[in-house]
């Protein structure tokens, strides 16, 4: 650690858990001013208790900032007009509201006059990574203390058992359970659990595990009616035909989203992920309304979009993930794709129709003013301006090659032995 310490600030995102109180605690002793930031992504926790913790646990002043509906707006409606899913499966929940805490974290270090900023991240995740790329791509001469990377630090604390002592001896609240033996992040977004008893990749999650959903075979045994809008790939509104309730505002609609994929059991996935830092981690997540949008806006895509620019989108879209999930959300080559994504969603309006039923989140119809689709031209009752004997052309056009290539490895054999015997 570095000498003359004592008039150096530092600001430490801050959660009221183990980990961190133990980190602001650390801090303190080592001769910090402590100004603890608490980030209110929508997780579902006590955050006035947490701020009361800080300032009991030695914090000089607490940030408690309300990012929710920024974190709608300006993270998660891009990563769902970009179709944005990494590895296949995983909607990002945890990877999209890092760079947004990191942010206001820098926004608050500015304020303050603070040269340090401070995270719990441990030197084995990706959560790391996304948080000080994010720092210094913001700030380029911020100087990041991470506690877990540090020697010091690490020679004190060498497990959990270490950390819940030192909170004993310094009088920190803990919550020792063990109902839930595993990690857990929580947002607007989703909620994942890790580590502990989920370690091992073959043992099932059993129902405890969740949190954010009701197991689809508990719930309602009837369809749920839901229609999403769309303006330029964005949702601008929701109608629940089935309970007569619409929502407009971003976060309202969201939290809405949210609450009837949780009833009836949408959005689990539970899979075995590549972190940025090459370790494999299973992974078990809850993402209800991310996972309805998802649907509705990639249903709406196919009757909106050019078949030619969505086959382009698409080639980006894994980039777009792998970038958000690796924590280079701040950079030149996030700008260059959100740009493209940006006018890729240019014409993306129009209505979606949903049924909602036992963990599935079905599109049943869309419509759009800027729909493609040709009802005549796709008919097989009515010709519709389509000539059937074109097609005759443009297949033996697209067969030459196919042809030609038939040809070659029909002649493969011979013309080999041909060639080496007059190459001698």
């Amino acid at each position: 650690m570095a000498q003359d310490k004592k008039t150096k600030k530092v600001i430490l995102a801050y959660s009221g858990g183990l980990d961190t109180s133990v980190v602001l605690k650390w801090l303190v002793e080592k001769g910090y001013e402590v100004v603890a930031y608490v980030a209110d992504v929508g997780q579902n926790e006590n955050l006035e208790a947490a701020k009361e913790k800080a300032i009991n646990t030695g914090a000089s002043k607490v940030y408690l900032e309300d990012l929710k509906e920024e974190f709608v707006t300006d993270y998660i409606f891009p990563a769902i007009k970009a179709n944005a899913i990494y590895e296949g499966r995983y909607l990002l929940g945890t990877s999209l509201a890092r760079p947004l805490i990191a942010k206001r974290h820098i926004e608050i270090a500015h304020k303050e006059n603070a040269e340090y900023v401070s995270h719990g991240a441990t030197g084995k995740g990706n959560d790391q990574v996304r948080f000080e790329l994010s720092y210094y791509a913001l700030d380029p001469k911020i100087k990041v203390i991470s506690p877990w990377k540090d020697k010091e630090f690490l020679s004190e604390f060498q497990g959990r058992t270490d950390m819940i002592n030192y909170a004993k001896r310094h009088n920190i609240e803990i919550k020792a359970s063990i109902k839930k033996p595993y990690s857990e992040d929580d947002n607007l977004l989703h909620i994942s659990h890790e580590s502990g008893i989920l370690e091992d990749p073959n043992a099932k999650a059993e129902e405890e595990v969740y949190s954010k959903t009701v197991s689809p075979k508990k719930a309602p045994d009837k369809e749920t009616l839901v229609d999403i809008y769309f303006k330029d790939g964005t949702p601008i509104k929701v109608v629940d035909l089935t309970n007569n309730v619409t929502k407009t505002k971003p976060l309202e609609l969201f939290n809405y989203l949210n609450k009837l994929g949780s009833e009836n059991g949408i959005g689990r996935i539970d899979m075995v992920e590549n972190r940025f830092v090459g370790i494999k981690s299973r992974g078990v997540y809850e993402t209800p309304g991310g996972t309805i949008l998802r649907v509705a806006h990639m249903d709406i895509e196919g009757i909106a979009m050019d078949r030619e620019v969505m086959r382009i989108r698409d080639m980006l879209s894994p980039k777009f993930a792998e970038l958000a999930y690796y924590g280079f959300w701040f950079s030149p080559e996030m700008d260059f794709l959100m740009a493209a994504i940006n006018k890729s969603q240019e014409v993306i309006d129009g209505v979606v129709h949903l049924s909602l039923y036992k963990g599935n989140a079905m599109a049943i119809g869309r419509e759009s003013p800027s729909s493609l689709y040709d009802k005549e031209l796709s008919s097989m009752d009515i010709e519709g301006g389509f000539n059937q004997e074109d097609s005759k052309g443009f297949i033996n056009i697209n067969a030459v090659r196919l042809k030609a290539h038939n040809a070659i490895m029909a002649k493969k054999g011979k013309n080999v032995d041909d060639f080496m015997r007059h190459s001698k």
